[in-house]
């Protein structure tokens, strides 16, 4: 008998894309397609292009047992696509370095390497990723901090509606500290859309 796996918190149709959806992240279904992920370089930035199986359960054990970090799994039409991990910055590194308000949330995302080629798939797992953040109505401000070398990360950030705050020094790099409120996204939305 195969084990169910736990249901989407988040799901989202894009015309001409399919099914995008999330689901808490888990550790014996998932594990290694994330490591194969997380081990390719263009997943560099990540820190664990050299991690065994056995090193990405230990982090992502880590963070089940956390209460203030979560991993959740993407999904395009029932397949693993992405992973986003959401944290509450007052618990962590880059908490240390702005003043961390009521209702920020921490984001970090990694989209699979793709099996298909889909124009707009990445702009649409971050939208998918955005708007479930933004679901909650407790989150006011989203809170990322991408390595300064990142460009390709900063550069859709900032057309989700990230401004970019200071750039900071964190115990595995030198981050670029950005927010993005609900406010600044719905503005890059319609910025978006208009083309």
């Amino acid at each position: 008998m195969t084990r169910a796996l736990p249901e989407p918190t988040y799901r989202r149709f894009v015309p001409g894309l399919g099914t995008l959806s999330l689901r808490p992240f888990d550790l014996d279904a998932d594990v290694e397609v994330l490591h194969s992920w997380v081990t390719q370089p263009y997943a560099r930035y990540w820190g664990l292009l050299e991690a065994t199986v056995a090193d990405v359960r230990a982090e992502y054990s880590r963070i089940a047992a956390s209460e203030h970090h979560q991993a959740l799994l993407g999904e395009h039409d029932g397949r693993p696509a992405f992973l986003m991990e959401r944290y509450l910055p007052a618990y962590d590194a880059v908490g240390q370095t702005y003043d961390v308000a009521p209702g920020d949330i921490g984001m970090h995302v990694l989209v699979g390497p793709p099996t298909v080629r889909l124009a707009g798939f990445t702009g649409a797992v971050f939208e998918t990723i955005m708007d479930s953040l933004f679901r909650d109505p407790l989150v006011d401000r989203v809170v990322v901090e991408p390595d300064v070398r990142n460009t390709k990360i900063q550069a859709l950030n900032a057309r989700m509606g990230f401004r970019k705050h200071s750039i900071v020094s964190l115990p595995d790099k030198q981050a670029w500290l950005s927010f993005c409120t609900r406010d600044q996204y719905a503005d890059a939305l319609r910025m978006n859309e208009a083309g």
